[in-house]
């Protein structure tokens, strides 16, 4: 199924989050199993049914990862589910010492700082590659089909970073 189609929206990674959002509750207040009460045994179903592949698709659309790795799968390049491993030696050296911060933030004389520093480290490095992506998947072309998917791949390991950053505030928190 094409997201983008079920919401008329152009097959671009740059998308207006709020128009999302307008054409979602549109679709759903269609859609809305409510609506066909009435209906048969048959309706009922497909409303259900629809109304979660509206649901699937916002949630896809809404993030920027999914998203990319939905505009690849309809290039005919699916990564979703995939496991593999980075060659980029500069990418894992910098995976190392960012994992290297977090793990220290807890023996920080102000772990606040720290976290407030590296917070702003992967933001920063989380920019640069959704740009980088952006414009990769402008290009409609295998070798720019690849480097998409390896821009999502490191981005996979930069919000993973953020989650556990997030995770390690509220620790300290508590």
């Amino acid at each position: 199924m094409n997201y983008f189609q079920l919401f008329d929206l152009p097959e671009r990674f740059e998308l207006d989050v709020t128009e999302l959002g307008s054409r979602y509750l549109a679709l759903q207040r269609r859609f809305h199993p409510d609506n066909f009460a009435a209906g048969s045994a048959r309706d009922k179903l497909l409303s259900v049914q629809q109304t979660a592949n509206i649901n699937d698709a916002y949630h896809s659309l809404k993030q920027p990862l999914l998203r990319a790795e939905h505009l690849l799968a309809l290039r005919g390049l699916k990564i979703s589910h995939e496991q593999r491993s980075f060659t980029d030696p500069v990418f894992l050296m910098q995976q190392m010492s960012l994992r290297e911060q977090l793990a220290e933030i807890t023996q920080q004389s102000d772990p606040d700082a720290a976290i407030d520093a590296i917070e702003a480290e992967l933001q920063q490095h989380k920019k640069q590659l959704l740009r980088q992506l952006a414009a990769s998947l402008d290009e409609d072309t295998p070798e720019q089909h690849q480097q998409a998917a390896e821009l999502v791949r490191k981005l996979k390991f930069f919000f993973k970073l953020q989650q556990e950053l997030e995770l390690i505030e509220q620790q300290l928190q508590d």
